[in-house]
């Protein structure tokens, strides 16, 4: 309730601002056509000129003139005309003189002389000033949106605003086994320092998205029971220059107001990011907030708990001085959860949910390797949507696995129209790579085909992905190669075309093929090295692109050819479960297996 309702006082907080900004605006505008307007009439009152004020006066067509002491404008009043005129006056003393001249002279004029008059000159005073003075409160107004302000979350130990805990982490027991350490010296600091230790002033959280970067320090908030500020990369980032190092400055401050404490940046890559060399405008500033980031996390105190946490899934662009130790000391990698860990997110997730008798969880993990903690809760929660829309009073397996594909393909379109050339085309393409899968040893066994489109898949080729892999061979990459242009093979040998069907096969494979070639040192040619940065491909010259091309067009052009190889051996199977796929639309496993039988 606390969290709720500090989240709606900000947010009337952020209403209100928006509201006092737009009226300040509003009025602004006002003022400034007002004041256009009241120079527009002044500039259609002052057209008279000198000139023409000397000649009216020699024809005594004057009746009234008017003057301020010291001012160069005469206010006149010419007979038969009805408004009054000004005039500007080039040289007060001669124009008195001649003034005088006409007075002797019997002329009717009326020459009055008296102090500026006060109360007409404070309105066009405040016409002239309220436009700046509203500026510049708009400046200071948009200076103080930009400034931290309400940025940065604090959690409150006391208050408990969050209430996630590390029992609520699932599949990442050593890595919270690791953390706990962190919340063991914030709670009783002393123990650590009478055995000499010093706390870590950095930890550095990377892994994949969706893997519970974030969560993890949201259950560091829960247990420590310390303030927890949690701001976001981007938050640094401002359109004027200098606000980044404003905003690390302000938000140190708070921490050491408030040690012991933790400090929270997510997304840090967005301030961490490598520093350019001579950057200017955006880049320097950038460059800027990062050194001021240095700076903060070298100036603790030793008596001051304070640490830094910090989430990222581009660990890569960092940089190096943020990396070193005494800023973040430990780097922690968090990767997807094994065939256990998932197990375990999905009890987690499934707790609110009903499942019909026969749906295990052990075999949704089983079938869901390499899965994040993420993208498994999304699982169970479409599979729920799914079973609402069906009628189901529980959800079903079919649910799971409808589920599945929905996150892992997209959609189903049943509805989309299809010539029978493209229907054709798709089953000979998804049939290919089934074959061509079958007989090739380190390939995950088939789980389903489908001619129904999903997503931007005109059809699918569904595999188990039954097995946790942390590492690839040579040959299983290679025969990956074989299988990704299955599809492109038993389009040409069986219809004699091709499609844009296998562009996305294309793509994949001519990734893999490079990279067996740059970055694993896989090919026979040029050896273990790696080539994966220009700095690297430099030292070799020029001419290394071009061995890179050959050995990446090698690997594929190999690849292609055992593809067709394999199918031409197989032509009667390649026909018979095209055409059952014309029939069927989806074909399961055990029908397919029934084919080779």
């Amino acid at each position: 309730m606390n969290e709720k309702n500090e989240d709606k006082k900000k947010k009337q907080k952020q209403l209100y601002a928006l509201i006092a900004f737009g009226i300040v605006v509003g009025l602004a505008i006002i003022i400034a056509l007002l004041v256009g307007i009241n120079e527009k009439n002044n500039d259609k009152e002052q057209n008279m000129a000198y000139t023409d004020l000397i000649e009216a006066i020699n024809e005594q067509r004057v009746e009234k003139l008017e003057m301020t002491v010291g001012s160069t404008t005469a206010k006149v009043k010419i007979k038969d005309v009805e408004k009054e005129k000004n005039a500007i006056i080039p040289n007060t003393q001669s124009f008195m003189e001649f003034i005088q001249e006409k007075k002797l002279a019997g002329n009717e004029i009326n020459l009055i002389q008296k102090p500026q008059n006060v109360f007409l000159k404070i309105p066009n005073t405040i016409f002239t000033m309220l436009p700046t003075l509203l500026m510049l409160v708009i400046v200071v107004l948009f200076f103080q949106m930009q400034s931290i302000g309400d940025k940065g979350k604090i959690y409150d130990g006391d208050e408990n605003k969050t209430n996630v805990r590390f029992k609520d982490i699932a599949g990442l027991d050593e890595e919270k086994k690791e953390l706990e350490e962190i919340v063991n010296f914030l709670k009783q600091p002393k123990r650590f320092y009478e055995m000499g230790a010093k706390v870590p002033k950095g930890i550095l959280l990377y892994g994949k998205p969706g893997t519970g970067k974030t969560l993890i320090a949201k259950a560091i908030a829960g247990e420590a029971g310390v303030p927890f500020i949690s701001m976001g990369g981007s938050d640094f980032s401002s359109i004027f220059a200098g606000f980044g190092t404003s905003r690390v400055r302000k938000l140190f401050e708070r921490a050491r107001k408030l040690a012991p404490c933790i400090i929270f940046i997510d997304e840090i890559d967005a301030i961490g990011s490598t520093r350019t060399n001579g950057g200017t405008g955006v880049e320097a500033d950038n460059n800027q907030t990062l050194n001021q980031l240095l700076v903060e996390m070298d100036g603790f105190e030793e008596n001051q708990t304070i640490i830094v946490l910090a989430a990222t899934n581009r660990p890569e662009m960092l940089d190096k001085a943020l990396l070193r130790p005494g800023r973040f000391d430990r780097q922690i990698t968090i990767a997807p959860p094994d065939v256990r860990g998932r197990e375990e997110i999905l009890k987690i997730h499934s707790e609110d949910k009903k499942f019909a008798s026969n749906v295990s969880l052990k075999s949704i993990a089983e079938d869901t390797a390499g899965y994040t903690g993420a993208e498994l809760a999304n699982i169970l929660n479409e599979s729920a949507i799914i079973a609402t829309i069906n009628g189901h009073d529980v959800i079903e397996q079919d649910d799971i696995e409808e589920a599945v594909k929905k996150v892992t393909v997209g959609v189903q379109k049943k509805t989309r129209v299809i010539s029978d050339r493209e229907k054709k085309l798709t089953a000979y393409h998804e049939a290919g790579h089934a074959i061509v899968g079958k007989f090739l040893e380190t390939t995950d066994p088939l789980k389903e085909i489908s001619i129904i489109p999903r997503g931007m898949a005109g059809g699918y080729t569904m595999y188990k992905t039954n097995e946790d892999k942390f590492y690839r061979s040579k040959i299983e990459l290679e025969e990956r190669l074989v299988g990704l242009l299955g599809g492109r093979a038993a389009e040409k040998l069986a219809l004699n075309d091709i499609s844009t069907g296998a562009r996305n096969d294309i793509q994949v494979a001519t990734e893999i093929a490079k990279d067996m070639i740059t970055a694993y040192g896989m090919s026979e040619r040029l050896g273990p090295i790696s080539l994966e940065e220009n700095e690297n491909v430099a030292i070799f010259g020029e001419s290394i692109q071009d061995v890179i091309g050959v050995e990446v067009k090698t690997l594929i052009d190999t690849a292609y050819n055992d593809a067709q190889e394999i199918l031409k051996a197989n032509m009667d199977k390649l026909d018979t479960v095209a055409n059952l796929l014309l029939e069927k639309e989806t074909i399961t496993a055990e029908e397919f297996d029934k084919i080779f039988e």
